[in-house]
């Protein structure tokens, strides 16, 4: 199935130059000029990929971001003029895949899109060990075993997993988890990964895929052997 991006840009000229290279690629593209219209958008077609500019009209590209964060993890790579802005576009509160800073070679955001569509690809794929992830039905499966999730338990599993050996503090954890902004405790988080891992644990006793770190948070590491 053909990829969709989606271009977030002002300047009608860089994103069709984008475009072009884009589709010269097999991907097909959605062309958003202005900020306003970006997260209904998103929720309407659901693009596998956001190519997001940081000033816009209409609103700013790292409010965008954050809200889009509250209900979908899709990838998104900022694009950027403002080289003071990447340490906060990378920052874990904001979830930015990837950042580029203008100006750029089309290739090179080609080629950067294609890397994030790889590393963050939302289709079943097993992990090395035999961990199978199909977050359209909230499944996992360890080497055929069904872990037996719930709903929280799968997105907290999946978002270490698609971030592996990055220390993710409770409060992080909890911004990226529920997405309806409830009030919840931190030990809410510990009791969720402690389930989890005990669920993990019963199919495979041998793997401790999850780690805490003591005083910053869980991490997820990838399974010690196939």
């Amino acid at each position: 199935m053909t990829q969709t991006i989606m271009i977030v840009e002002d300047e009608e000229k860089l994103a069709s130059l984008l475009a072009d290279y884009l589709r010269q690629s097999g991907f097909e593209t959605v062309w958003i000029p202005n900020g306003t219209d970006v997260v209904p958008r998103v929720k309407e077609r659901q693009p596998d990929l956001i190519l997001l500019d940081l000033m816009l009209p209409g609103r700013d590209g790292l409010e965008i971001c954050k809200e889009i964060r509250t209900f979908s993890q899709l990838p998104i790579i900022m694009l950027t003029a403002r080289v003071e802005e990447i340490d906060r576009l990378l920052g874990l509160e904001l979830g930015a895949d990837d950042y580029i800073c203008k100006p750029f070679s089309p290739r090179e955001v080609v080629a950067r899109v294609k890397t994030v569509l790889r590393r963050s690809g939302d289709h079943p794929a097993p992990a090395a060990g035999g961990l199978t992830l199909d977050p359209e039905r909230y499944s996992a499966q360890w080497k055929g075993h069904d872990l037996d999730l719930t709903v929280v338990e799968f997105k907290l599993l999946h978002f270490l997993y698609l971030n592996p050996g990055r220390i993710y503090s409770r409060t992080q954890l909890m911004d990226r988890i529920y997405s309806d902004q409830r009030i919840v405790s931190d030990r809410t988080i510990d009791s969720h990964i402690k389930k989890l891992r005990k669920k993990i644990a019963a199919v495979a006793p041998e793997e401790e895929l999850i780690h805490s770190i003591y005083g910053a948070g869980y991490k997820y590491e990838p399974p010690s052997h196939n």
